[in-house]
């Protein structure tokens, strides 16, 4: 879980409110660099953190022990998350609300688990999608731009006059203190944080045997989820599966271990990070996008005429699912003799392969969207006017059809590799190098960076480079992100729904059966938002 903490607050205490018990201001500012408890900078992006759903509690110091209240309304803007918070009439919501209003308490801070993310070849996270869990108050800031703009409360300020009026007891009233019931002290337990809804686990053999001779009601449901879930699943199995065993892991059994696993693949989606993932839709294979493909009309009307009229059509567009999985067989020796955790290993081997696989369906489809729309334009690798022209005869036309400008450039390490390599006619590089103290500036194309994919930016544009484009391949498209995951303003989607590890031991072979799998579909929404340059 990521903690980032406020700062800069401004208090404007609201005179006259009665009743009210309510603190407003700004939960996560947009696009500004935090650095947590381990040093890791972490940066929001617009739309990051949801405004739907289960509301965040408010606790003091990210104790989950005192909680003072409860986050009432969420407003995403721009500039960042906007909240207001409904403090609780509670002894220690009082004392929240003083030392708020005293200037002692004058900061806010969120306590989030990140969903969806990037990470830059520095370290620096960008959160794309978070659970909200909770949102803090705090006396030291850290996070510069999150603020508390406005405290709205009536708190008691004297203590209530307690009136005692000796009298001689009685019998009846000696017996009614006698039913009184002491208040049971309760103590708070240990904070749990939220996770994922856990799909049902398959039992291992014995637990599956131990079910049936059990019997009764505990045998129907563990063999009713068993069926469940394997019929649910059925379509991942549809491949061989390899078996890893002893002999083919020999790494893993060494008697001394010099320190991890040499990982000599970065697991990375360059496109699929670009483009942003959006929720799989419904339940079914396919499921329908709807486009318009002819709008309404409006034009200026004179006194008496008939105001002009047309209809919208829309066209239905089935999308189908598309089942990506993969799977291994770990023997059970592998398992216990390895010093290291064989089977997490291999799970992190096949997820990270399961995730290059989807990156490399998401750019495949791109590329056949944009060759599909028919616009395609000229780039000399050895004229660096003909790249200006190609990227504004692609702008214009994508402009002229739609009101929408380019925001990315996708590209193959060849075509990349072109472009920093580019010298104009005093053999001057045409995107200067920005590495340290190499430092040169940028030019009107703009600059480069031999040490990062990222550090050309081509006009302006976004550079996406990815292994899984085919050499010579160059699009030019409207994709945004940032805000707008999954929109139809956007021209093209990717969808996902990554269903995770399945683990099924084979006592028969003695090993555990595994599959990561999950389900990815693409979609171009705007076939002119997606046009393709030709290297000659």
């Amino acid at each position: 879980m990521i903690r980032l903490i406020a700062s800069d607050v401004t208090i404007d205490a609201a005179a006259g409110e009665t009743g009210r018990r309510e603190i407003s201001g700004v939960a996560v500012p947009y696009g500004v660099a935090a650095t947590v408890a381990d040093g890791t900078k972490v940066i929001f992006a617009q739309g990051s953190l949801p405004v739907n759903g289960k509301a965040p509690r408010l606790y003091m110091n990210h104790d989950s022990t005192n909680a003072i209240g409860i986050v009432s309304e969420r407003v995403d803007t721009p500039e960042g998350m906007m909240f207001t918070a409904k403090i609780s009439k509670t002894q220690a919501g009082d004392e929240a609300l003083v030392l708020a209003q005293d200037g002692v308490l004058d900061s806010v801070s969120v306590g989030v688990n990140p969903i969806d993310f990037t990470t830059a070849k520095d370290g620096t996270i960008t959160v794309l999608e978070a659970e909200w869990l909770e949102l803090s108050l705090v006396p030291v800031p850290a996070f510069a731009g999150a603020t508390i703009t406005e405290i709205a409360a009536s708190i008691p300020q004297d203590e209530p006059e307690i009136s005692i009026i000796e009298t001689e007891p009685t019998q009846e009233t000696e017996t009614m203190s006698e039913a009184v019931a002491v208040p049971e002290v309760i103590t708070a337990s240990a904070p749990i944080f939220a996770q994922p809804k856990k799909m049902f686990a398959m039992p291992s053999a014995a637990e599956y045997l131990a079910s049936m001779h059990q019997g009764g009601d505990t045998w129907v449901r563990v063999n009713r989820a068993f069926k469940e879930n394997l019929l649910d699943k059925t379509s991942a199995y549809n491949f061989a599966l390899a078996q890893d065993l002893t002999t083919d892991t020999a790494g893993l059994l060494e008697q001394r271990l010099l320190g991890p696993v040499i990982q000599d693949l970065n697991f990375v989606r360059p496109v699929v990070n670009a483009l942003g993932v959006t929720a799989m839709p419904g339940s079914s294979k396919t499921f329908t996008k709807t486009k318009i493909t002819q709008h309404t009309t409006t034009a200026t009307q004179t006194e008496g005429s008939q105001v002009d009229s047309t209809k919208m059509t829309l066209s239905a567009n089935t999308v189908t699912k598309s089942t990506l999985a993969g799977g291994v067989f770990i023997s059970q020796q592998d398992i216990d003799m390895t010093a290291i955790p064989a089977m997490q290993t291999i799970i992190n081997d096949l997820m990270g392969e399961w995730m290059i696989k989807s990156d490399d369906i998401a750019a495949d489809a791109l590329v056949a969207a944009a060759t599909a729309s028919g616009s395609t334009w000229t780039f000399s690798a050895t004229d660096p006017s003909s790249l200006i022209n190609a990227l504004y005869d692609a702008a214009r036309e994508m402009a002229e059809d739609t009101n929408y400008f380019p925001t990315h450039l996708y590209c193959s390490p060849n075509v990349w590799e072109k472009l920093g390599k580019q010298l104009d006619g005093s053999n001057r590089p045409v995107f200067p190098y920005v590495n340290g103290t190499n430092n040169v500036g940028m030019n009107t194309l703009g600059s480069t960076s031999e040490l990062s994919y990222a550090g050309i930016n081509p006009l302006g544009l976004q550079l996406v480079v990815d292994n899984n484009f085919a050499a010579g391949t160059m699009i030019v498209a409207h994709t945004p992100t940032a805000g707008q995951n999954g929109s139809a303003t956007s021209g093209f989607t990717y969808y996902e729904d990554f269903r995770g590890i399945m683990s099924l031991e084979n006592p028969t072979l003695l090993g555990r059966e595994m599959t990561a799998y999950g389900y990815v579909a693409t979609f171009a929404n705007i076939p002119v938002c997606l046009q393709s340059i030709i290297i000659a």
